[in-house]
């Protein structure tokens, strides 16, 4: 028999278990996402009025990405009913981008984990500035595709009620940070500034000063030849001097920003600017508009800050009283390859107490639960630095067997046809009480495989049976048999002898 026959007879219009990915589960993003949640929940979300940093630890298919798209989803909502104290979402889950450029930067031909015994926090806080400012230059310049790793709304009342200050300021962020491939650097920052109404002529004085010296000086050579006067030409070089004179201030004023620029290219090793585009934008800057202002073109952590700062300060004005910062999925990208050392290098540096208790920046970092044996063994020294017993800390994602019926009953809840109202209990025969059930996917333990075993028991119930003889419970037997061979796989897995 067909296992769509099945689902229909009890009133299931879909399959509720053949997603295992919450990024790509319809079930979960059309229903589940606002009504069915981990009990650790609240603790994890939080006040978006206040945000805070939680760390979670997590196995595969435990639901850490599920909660991060429950937090982005919740926080959208709390968006649109507080229009004046909103909050910047970022997510910060695809780590590839900046890992191969540094890979680059740092040397190609480096193993993995020499590349990321060098990565900092710095580098962290560089790669979400990235991510947040090509967003918010994205929507305020209403590009067609905007960044879809950040969630946020900017109106023309907001973008006009930045000063000159803050337009800089986002302008020298937009400079160092926005990587937006969607049009030339230079034409997007200064489509950027038009927007901010911007204005750098002062910035060109320089330039003034060397055109109308070079005029002056072959003018004059020019009225003393139609006066008959060549007594000058013999000695026409020494008119290099004074023309040269005009060009020094702008000529010095182009090597600064230079150096500045390769100072920020060479440093921020996450990014893909080029040295020469960057100086060029950064010469639109008066010199006292340049003068003490934070660049990331140093090997530390306290211009980064600052940068953070800035850019919060902009986003305050914009109407967003804080920002959240949703970290996952940091065993996938290639060059850490799912080992568990690599991603310690990788998660490591971003457990500095000062960062995760940056005011109004909160961090939900969703980790893979075999760093928590780094963890236990890690020093004084580490402890003192990550305060993570003031970091709201979920140290296992454990779920309930309870919990995974609910689970599954609010997910077959959700494919049921309009009139029906069909439970787990409903598909097995009186021999299953709800208390077996209950004990039997306790020892599932994650979402991902109890998804997977009903997946497979409702294969296996159907390939047993033909259309024209359909059995519409399935039975005891099947369910305990299919369950033992599923266990002894999933603990194959877990002992790295099987694919899973």
């Amino acid at each position: 028999m067909k296992i769509q026959q099945l689902l229909e007879h009890h009133g299931i219009g879909r399959n509720p278990f053949a997603e295992e990915d919450a990024q790509t589960d319809p079930v979960f993003k059309d229903h589940c996402i606002d009504s069915t949640f981990h009990p650790t929940w609240d603790k994890v979300y939080g006040d978006p009025a206040e945000p805070a940093t939680a760390v979670v630890f997590g196995e595969k298919g435990s639901g850490k990405t599920a909660m991060r798209l429950q937090i982005a989803r919740h926080l959208d909502e709390y968006n649109q009913e507080h229009a004046g104290r909103r909050i910047f979402v970022v997510h910060y889950d695809d780590f590839n981008p900046f890992l191969d450029r540094f890979h680059e930067r740092v040397g190609r031909r480096r193993r993995a984990d020499k590349v990321l015994s060098r990565w900092h926090l710095w580098d962290h806080v560089d790669s979400i500035l990235q991510i947040a400012v090509m967003g918010l230059v994205d929507r305020i310049l209403e590009v067609k595709q905007p960044s879809k790793a950040t969630v946020g709304e900017v109106g023309d009342s907001d973008i006009d009620a930045l000063d000159r200050h803050q337009s800089r300021d986002l302008l020298l962020l937009a400079a160092c940070y926005d990587q937006s491939t969607a049009e030339t650097f230079k034409g997007r920052w200064h489509r950027l500034r038009r927007r901010l109404k911007f204005h750098t002529w002062r910035a060109k004085w320089d330039l003034g000063v060397g055109v109308l010296t070079t005029v002056a000086v072959i003018t004059l050579a020019v009225v003393l030849s139609a006066n008959g006067q060549n007594w000058w030409l013999p000695y026409w070089w020494a008119l290099l001097f004074p023309i040269l004179g005009g060009w020094i201030p702008r000529l010095w004023r182009i090597w600064k920003c230079f150096w500045l620029a390769r100072g920020v290219v060479t440093r921020m090793r996450t990014g893909n600017h080029q040295s020469v585009p960057l100086c060029k934008v950064l010469l639109q800057f008066t010199s006292a508009e340049l003068a003490g202002q934070p660049l990331p073109n140093k090997d530390r952590t306290d211009d980064r800050y600052e940068l953070l700062a800035k850019f919060q300060g902009i986003l305050n004005t914009l109407g967003y009283r804080g920002m959240v910062v949703l970290v996952d999925r940091i065993d996938e990208p290639h060059l850490i390859n799912g080992s568990a050392e690599l991603m310690k290098a990788l998660a490591w540096p971003m457990l500095d107490n000062k960062f995760l208790k940056h005011p109004g920046l909160g961090l939900k970092l969703m980790l893979p639960i075999e760093l928590t044996r780094f963890i236990d063994r890690e020093e004084r020294e580490f402890y003192q630095r990550s305060r993570l017993d003031k970091q709201n800390m979920i140290r296992t994602f454990e779920w309930t067997g309870e919990a995974l019926f609910d689970v599954a009953n609010a997910r077959i809840s959700a494919c049921a046809v309009s009139g029906a109202s069909p439970t787990l209990h409903d598909l097995f025969d009186a021999s299953l009480t709800d208390r077996r059930l209950i004990e039997a996917l306790r020892s599932l333990r994650v979402p991902r495989h109890l998804f997977k075993f009903l997946y497979r028991l409702l294969v296996a119930h159907a390939n047993r049976y033909t259309d024209s003889t359909p059995v519409w419970k399935i039975s005891g037997e099947t369910f305990e048999s299919e369950l033992a061979v599923y266990l002894r796989e999933q603990e194959a897995f877990d002992r790295g002898l099987g694919a899973g």
